[in-house]
């Protein structure tokens, strides 16, 4: 490594990936991760995994009413996040992104954390991402409950969207601030919840209604929601639901050997 390299790779802006519980057990959502580690090394970004350290954020427990689980898991992860001397932190998980950023700092655990929706729409505007725009064709965005509404991150996320999809982006019905749950709100993903239609269904119909073939995600549980909603809304619909950072790893321009694979 010459000493130009060297002193690159040093001063490369570092952050700690969160990877997300669903990630580490859902091989559609690890997919996502690669997308995003492809996508922040293509912009020079220093990206670190905590591995097997990392344990679940703590979410659920909370919204499920487990206070001693949750206040328990953030001292751990607080306590692993300092012994790593992490500063940075990025995340594709909206529930992760949520409870790290505004509810960790009460138990100590003062970082600065990103969606990685807001640290692409940047580097994106710093002109540090070459991609193919204008190329996705017909799209939509949903917007999560927990980068939305609960964190005010509206912006972003159309940024990245109009650049890859320009004039072919659609807004749904309800979005921004009216924006519709996905349905995995308050833990309801992790038990059955009596209805006659889905919150994802319903969902898939407002996006099906704009004419788009890609809807865009910010959060995993949204994929799996959205992807389920389809299968009920129109089993035949010729529409797939990715994540934001998926669809822009697709419209990177780089070479092959630029970039090492996560």
């Amino acid at each position: 490594m010459n000493t130009t390299t060297q002193a690159s790779a040093t001063s490369a802006e570092t952050y700690l990936y969160w990877t997300g519980c669903a990630s580490n057990y859902d091989a559609r959502i690890a997919a996502v991760v690669k997308a995003t580690t492809r996508v922040l090394r293509a912009a020079g970004l220093s990206v670190r995994f905590l591995g097997e350290e990392e344990a679940c954020s703590g979410d659920a427990a909370r919204r499920l009413g487990e206070e001693g689980l949750f206040q328990q898991l953030a001292l751990q992860n607080i306590e692993t996040l300092k012994g790593h001397e992490v500063t940075r932190i990025v995340t594709h998980c909206a529930h992760c992104f949520h409870v790290l950023r505004n509810e960790y700092p009460r138990f100590g655990g003062e970082f600065e954390v990103h969606h990685h929706a807001e640290l692409i729409a940047r580097l994106l505007d710093e002109g540090r991402l070459r991609i193919r725009r204008d190329t996705l064709g017909k799209s939509t965005l949903h917007d999560s409950c927990y980068v939305g509404r609960y964190n005010r991150v509206f912006e972003a996320p159309r940024k990245v969207m109009k650049a890859i999809s320009g004039e072919s982006f659609r807004e749904m019905p309800r979005h921004g601030e009216r924006s519709f749950c996905c349905g995995a709100g308050g833990a309801n993903y992790w038990y059955d919840v009596p209805s006659r239609t889905t919150a994802g269904a319903l969902r898939m119909k407002e996006a099906l209604s704009t004419g788009a073939r890609t809807v865009a995600a910010e959060c995993p549980f949204c994929i799996k929601m959205l992807e389920q909603g389809a299968q009920n809304a129109n089993p035949g619909a010729d529409v797939q639901v990715k994540d934001i950072a998926e669809l822009v790893a697709e419209a990177l321009e780089e070479t092959p050997s630029e970039h090492p694979a996560p």
